[in-house]
């Protein structure tokens, strides 16, 4: 009687891995961040770069758009992107945030002494966490978010060219 439920059991257990296993094969494999977009930024609070302060909801709803871009002075695509950052900073209709991830704060500041500082405003986030929560797995990766607060476009990689004219006809409409 012993043996025939734990032949059973082991059976079940088997199976049960086989159909899991199964389920996996058919997953979107690829990473997507699809849900962020018509979201609204809620309870935003993020360490600022100079100052011992909190950027928060407050600050990002003064302007008509803003882009929050994640960058790191070691992030070799980061430097690619710049030139566009630099460009769109002349808009007046969007506003930079920029967030500095998991770098040294010396490092940053002469990253953005070299190449220039296109941010109207810069935070911190010095152990990734805080990026997470805008399903950012890896920089260079922007978000566009206007006056509400919802987020319009979600930018995974450096930005291009394309993106770039992508967001001046967004923030002209």
């Amino acid at each position: 009687m012993k043996n025939n439920y734990l032949r059973f059991v082991s059976i079940g257990i088997t199976l049960l891995i086989l159909i899991l296993l199964f389920l996996g094969l058919y997953k979107d494999q690829t990473y997507s961040t699809k849900y962020l977009v018509g979201k609204k930024l809620e309870n935003f609070q993020i360490d600022s770069f100079n100052e011992n302060s909190f950027l928060s909801e407050n600050d990002l709803n003064k302007g008509e758009y803003t882009l929050i871009n994640f960058w790191a002075s070691w992030c070799i695509s980061c430097k690619s992107e710049h030139s566009f950052l630099m460009m769109l900073n002349q808009n007046k209709r969007l506003k930079l945030l920029g967030i500095n991830f998991k770098d040294k704060k010396s490092k940053a500041l002469k990253f953005l002494e070299e190449f220039g500082d296109p941010y109207d405003l810069l935070a911190v986030d010095n152990s990734g966490k805080k990026s997470v929560s805008f399903g950012v797995y890896g920089i260079p990766e922007s978000i566009l978010i206007n006056k509400k607060l919802v987020i319009i476009k979600k930018f995974v990689g450096p930005l291009n060219k394309y993106d770039y004219d992508e967001i001046l006809e967004i923030i002209k409409q």
